[in-house]
């Protein structure tokens, strides 16, 4: 690991976008947002030969090869935010996607946890947040035991570059 103390606050502002150009030249992510989304998409689509379903497609993230919908979530956890829960979920009701793909890293983004998560087991768990307009989904450890509910932290891991 390379000591960065001694770097600006400019000089690291310019790395880091180096960092985002490389990984978007290398297909890993597809914004210029937090890699987090981006990698967790990456890293399933690659494991599983999904195909990824553009950038504005309402709902779903990913296409298995048999046709099923796959929204992928992943949240990154680290000693200042331990929390599992996930970004919004937005329209639950309309059954835009049949499973929820999610993925925990850790600080070094490296998997911890990762599953295939059936939609009723997703509804059955989330919470409805009127002032988001969406469903909150907290990827607990309670989840692997839920019925249906596939682990696949090893597929994930492996699927990294």
């Amino acid at each position: 690991m390379q000591d960065l103390s001694h770097v600006t606050v400019a000089e690291l502002l310019k790395l880091h976008s180096q960092i985002g150009e490389a990984l978007r030249a290398r297909g890993v992510v597809r914004s210029a947002n937090n890699p987090t989304g981006d990698l967790a998409e990456y890293l399933f689509c690659a494991a599983f030969g999904w195909k990824q379903a553009p950038n504005s497609e309402q709902g779903y993230d990913a296409t298995g090869p048999d046709g099923t919908r796959y929204q992928i979530k992943g949240r990154r956890v680290h000693r200042r935010n331990s929390s599992r829960q996930l970004s919004a979920i937005r329209d639950l009701s309309s059954q835009h996607f049949d499973v929820l793909a999610g993925v925990i890293f850790d600080d070094d983004f490296r998997v911890v946890r990762a599953a295939l998560i059936p939609r009723e087991v997703v509804e059955a768990r989330s919470k409805y947040i009127a002032h988001t307009n969406s469903h909150k989904f907290i990827l607990r450890d309670d989840v692997w035991s839920a019925p249906d509910v596939q682990d696949v932290t090893a597929e994930i891991a492996a699927a990294m570059p």
